[in-house]
């Protein structure tokens, strides 16, 4: 039987509290991984270690977090992400909500791109 948003949801929570040491109430939908959550770079392999064992799924190298785009001087103009960038941003991240990104899109407000409910959205669609 197919689990509820709701269900995935109860499941990521659980995942992001073992994992980040934070609260059950600081982990809503909109909370942002990195800025609310307080995750770091090493916290993010935990994030994706534990969401596997969780869901019984597989998340291959650079499908939730797309690599190394931030690096590409190609990608990036004035600290400012370009439109071929959020093109492909999109396409790599179609569980990611960009419209607020996509307004002011600097390269230090691509975190705000990693929320809960992003991480909701990707396993509810690995899970389909």
């Amino acid at each position: 039987m197919a689990m509820s948003r709701d269900e995935i949801f109860q499941k990521v929570s659980a995942v992001l509290v073992d994992a980040l040491g934070v609260d059950d109430e600081e982990v809503t939908a909109g909370a942002v991984i990195r800025d609310d959550l307080g995750a770091e770079s090493i916290d993010f392999l935990d994030i994706m270690f534990r969401l596997e064992k969780a869901f019984g799924i597989k998340i291959p190298r650079g499908e939730l977090l797309p690599d190394n785009v931030a690096n590409d001087p190609n990608f990036i103009k004035d600290g400012m992400v370009t439109p071929e960038a959020i093109s492909i941003l999109k396409q790599k991240m179609p569980h990611s909500d960009f419209s607020e990104f996509e307004k002011d899109p600097q390269l230090d407000h691509m975190s705000k791109l990693f929320t809960v409910n992003a991480i909701v959205n990707y396993v509810e669609g690995k899970l389909k």
